[in-house]
């Protein structure tokens, strides 16, 4: 019996030790789960470097850790909230726009931070702080910022057509136009052309907005958002509305094409990281979003990324300069205009404007645009099965009879 006591008090000890060195970092690989937008970090490809291993790197070095950063990404801002408001994952550092962020916030979906462990948020702009999402600047710390605007291949759009969001309305470019596949950018271009305030309240305005994505609807080819990188390199699409970091993305694998901020307004933008209210990782979270604000590494994504920085000493670096110049000859001028664009912010709707978008939304997607196509396809369906079951009706009465 004593040695029985004996075996399991030695197990015991065991036990407890391993527990120990887990805790302390041990063998063991602590994770950090980040979501982000695709295309939207410099991810070590064409020679870029790679934020994520060395924030793995920088973490053991100084902490003694191991650490994987578990880097996922999502298509819209709409997509992250779903996931994350279903519970199904718990994620440490999000990267949301400026609107899906008051609305977590609302909805109590995010983290306070502790800035005592983000000492680099010094390096941000005042003009990006204590912006209306988050007025005390509590929940997050700006990544990029930017503006929508239209891209357009010169090679196939006649250049008498463009400078309005009129050219996404245009018939002449029938199944060349390309639109973004989440809700409330789609609806900006439709609101911003139509000279509707894109945070109203007012539901004749709204559905005002849909009979004009109605309208569209026959003329697009597809709706779109990372998939616009392959259609517009590749000039399977001719026209598209989006993200002006983008499209310098874009211009360098084809120089075919251009960009314009419509005349008649846009949405300027700005991402920012934070924590999710549940993240397991609080403090590595925080870590994290302090490292990309090291100058090297928003550099480094200010530049492979293409989106315009709140970031003061990169806006200030020359090579980065040099390095934006290169890829285009208007750069800098897209991505920070000396002169004046009539721009908006979109703010959170509330819950009835919300469900009455979402369900705008999908009527619009649901709703058939070749329904006359359908129809006849299936009266014709209908016709040749009654022609077939006749014809095996006849057949059958034919053999009872002989």
């Amino acid at each position: 019996m004593k040695k029985i006591v004996s075996s399991l008090l030695l197990l015991s000890s065991l036990v407890l030790l391993l527990l120990s060195a887990t805790a302390c970092g041990g063998e063991d690989t602590v994770t950090l789960n980040v979501y982000n937008g695709g295309e939207y970090i410099s991810d070590g490809s064409e020679g870029s470097l790679d934020v994520n291993e060395e924030f793995e790197q920088y973490y053991y070095e100084t902490y003694g850790i191991k650490l994987k950063v578990n880097y996922t990404t999502y298509a819209s801002n709409e997509d992250m909230y779903a996931k994350l408001k279903s519970g199904a994952t718990s994620y440490d550092v999000i990267i949301p726009s400026d609107y899906m962020i008051e609305r977590m916030i609302s909805e109590n979906m995010l983290a306070e931070l502790d800035f005592t462990n983000i000492p680099n948020y010094q390096y941000i702009m005042e003009d990006y702080r204590n912006q209306y999402y988050d007025p005390d600047n509590r929940f997050s710390v700006p990544y990029t910022y930017g503006m929508v605007g239209v891209i357009y291949n010169t090679a196939m759009v006649d250049e008498t057509d463009t400078g309005t969001w009129d050219l996404l309305w245009n018939e002449k470019y029938t199944g060349k136009i390309l639109q973004f596949n989440n809700s409330r950018d789609a609806f900006g271009t439709s609101m911003y052309r139509l000279g509707i305030d894109v945070n109203t309240t007012d539901e004749a305005q709204w559905r005002a907005a849909t009979e004009a994505l109605k309208v569209q609807k026959p003329l697009v080819q597809s709706y779109v958002m990372d998939e616009i990188f392959n259609k517009m390199k590749g000039e399977s699409g001719a026209i598209a509305p989006y993200y002006a970091g983008d499209f310098l993305s874009m211009y360098d694998a084809n120089n075919n094409l251009a960009f314009f901020y419509p005349e008649e307004g846009t949405n300027v933008f700005v991402d920012a990281m934070c924590v999710p209210v549940d993240s397991r990782q609080k403090e590595i979270a925080e870590c994290y979003i302090n490292f990309m604000l090291e100058h090297e590494i928003a550099v480094a994504n200010a530049e492979y990324i293409c989106y315009a920085s709140p970031h003061r000493g990169v806006i200030e670096d020359p090579e980065y300069i040099e390095y934006m110049n290169s890829m285009h000859e208007n750069a800098m001028e897209i991505l920070y205009p000396t002169t004046e664009v009539k721009a908006t912010y979109y703010q959170n709707l509330s819950p009835d404007t919300l469900s009455l978008l979402n369900g705008l939304w999908e009527e619009l997607k649901i709703e058939s645009s070749g329904g006359e196509g359908v129809y006849i396809c299936s009266l014709v369906i209908v016709v040749l099965l009654t022609v077939w079951f006749g014809y095996l009706f006849i057949r059958k009465k034919y053999r009872d009879n002989y």
